[in-house]
């Protein structure tokens, strides 16, 4: 019987570790394009790191409550794999591109106003209209964005995702070459500055979900779903079950991303250098995140297959392999921002400059507190993972209300200001919240006895 146990942890390690590199891979390449954008950005000095950071939070935020609608998309899609239902894989991903677009009217109808709600947050007005002007361009690769995701979670649910990993590092070089030629004006183009980072991610965006387009319709085992055929039927009782369970763990994610952007507006009542300061830390916290981003995309699926099963055991195995692995990786990022964080923030400007020496001593600061969270930020991603893989997204909400906000925030603002702490007190608040959703998430599933009792293990 041991040697049985045995097998299973050592058979789920393996197939959650395979499914996990491509995603997580594929996640880094993401986050690696939004960092090019950020490192070349740099290069022009603080004023235009300063307006980057405004653009790139406030469309971020909308890109990825987004994501969230749309997160239930592989999550269905696994359980109707491993129920072996391949119709209601084919119709759930078809619907997801309905919710997709669906959502992108009104959230691009918002961001053509950016300028006037900057504005309205009190933000330094030049960063303010510098930012508006990249989120005039940026925000345009919202719909191929949702769209990219939508089929990343179909090719996943199939536990097949290593095209996904090509076609996002084929994004990054093409991201790069862009980016040089738009921001600084080579090869005949005019210099843009920030806005040519706008185009260069319009541009990739779009390519990069052409390309998996490509491969979902032409590339066994995939092209059999037929995924866009008849892509005009609607079929509303699936469309608004995504939506149901999507709307949750978008406000989910909006809560947690939304923290971090209230955080920079908090930042911007300080000035240009802690705004800078800030984007180079959150940046780099981004890179080592996506990790246990990916990690949890592979939780999704291998707890959704057990759900779609009916093996409450092998739910249980597959969520906690998953922890284990994310907090595997994110212990060893915690030890090397304590130990390098000048050479991290190096990496975004230049250490001899004396113009960059006050943005300099705050990111290093910044970089020291994230340090201290990593390990919490990788567990709460896990844990509202398996929980969204069963269907569950509501109690995610709360928890990320209450810890996010209840705790995080009001925390930073108390911090920041009353206490005088400023940036590093704002920090601090952060990694509170963090601490406080992966402890209330990994709770609620550590209790999956009588939790998964009151569940169906028969998915609708």
């Amino acid at each position: 019987m041991q040697d049985t146990k045995l097998r299973q942890w050592t058979a789920e390690l393996r197939a959650t570790w395979q499914l996990s590199l491509p995603l997580a891979l594929a996640q880094i390449g993401h986050i690696a394009i939004n960092t090019t954008d950020v490192l070349m950005v740099g290069r022009l000095g603080e004023e235009a790191l300063a307006q980057a950071a405004l653009g790139a939070g406030m469309y971020f935020a909308f890109m990825i409550f987004g994501v969230g609608v749309v997160s239930s998309v592989p999550a269905l899609a696994a359980q109707a794999h491993g129920a072996r239902r391949p119709r209601d894989v084919r119709r759930t991903i078809r619907q997801g591109i309905w919710v997709a677009t669906a959502f992108c009217v009104p959230a691009l109808a918002i961001l053509a106003f950016s300028e006037s709600i900057l504005l309205f947050l009190r933000q330094p007005e030049s960063a303010a209209i510098g930012a508006a002007l990249y989120i005039d361009i940026l925000m345009w690769s919202l719909p191929p964005t949702l769209w990219f995701i939508v089929l990343r979670g179909f090719v996943s649910a199939l536990g097949q995702p290593r095209s996904v990993m090509w076609i996002m590092f084929g994004g990054v070089a093409l991201n790069a070459v862009l980016d040089y030629i738009f921001i600084f004006g080579h090869f005949g183009a005019p210099a843009l500055g920030v806005v040519g980072a706008g185009y260069a991610s319009v541009f990739v965006n779009i390519a990069m979900f052409a390309a998996l387009l490509w491969v979902a319709l032409r590339v066994p085992p995939f092209r059999r779903y037929a995924v866009v055929a008849r892509m005009w039927r609607p079929d509303w009782p699936r469309f608004f079950r995504i939506v149901r369970l999507g709307v949750p763990a978008g406000i989910t994610l909006l809560l947690e991303v939304s923290v971090f952007t209230g955080a920079m507006f908090l930042m911007g009542l300080f000035g240009t250098t802690e705004i800078a300061a800030h984007q180079i830390a959150i940046q780099t916290a981004a890179i080592t995140f996506m990790v246990p981003l990916g990690i949890s995309h592979a939780a999704v699926v291998r707890v959704g297959a057990a759900y779609g099963r009916g093996d409450s055991e092998g739910m249980g195995r597959a969520a906690w392999v998953a922890l284990a692995l994310s907090a595997t990786f994110m212990s060893a990022m915690a030890v090397l921002f304590w130990v390098l964080p000048r050479e991290i923030v190096g990496l975004y400007l230049d250490l001899g400059d004396p113009a960059n020496m006050a943005v300099i001593e705050v990111a290093i600061s910044l970089i020291l507190v994230a340090a201290v969270f990593q390990i919490f930020d990788g567990a709460q991603v896990i844990g509202i993972a398996i929980l969204r893989a069963v269907n569950d997204t509501r109690t995610p909400m709360m928890f990320a209300a209450l810890g996010f906000w209840g705790i995080g925030f009001c925390t930073s603002v108390a911090l920041g200001f009353q206490f005088e702490l400023g940036a590093v007190g704002i920090w601090i608040g952060l990694a509170l919240g963090l601490a406080s959703v992966s402890v209330m998430t990994l709770m609620r599933f550590q209790g999956r006895d009588r939790f998964i009792s009151g569940l169906s293990l028969a998915p609708q």
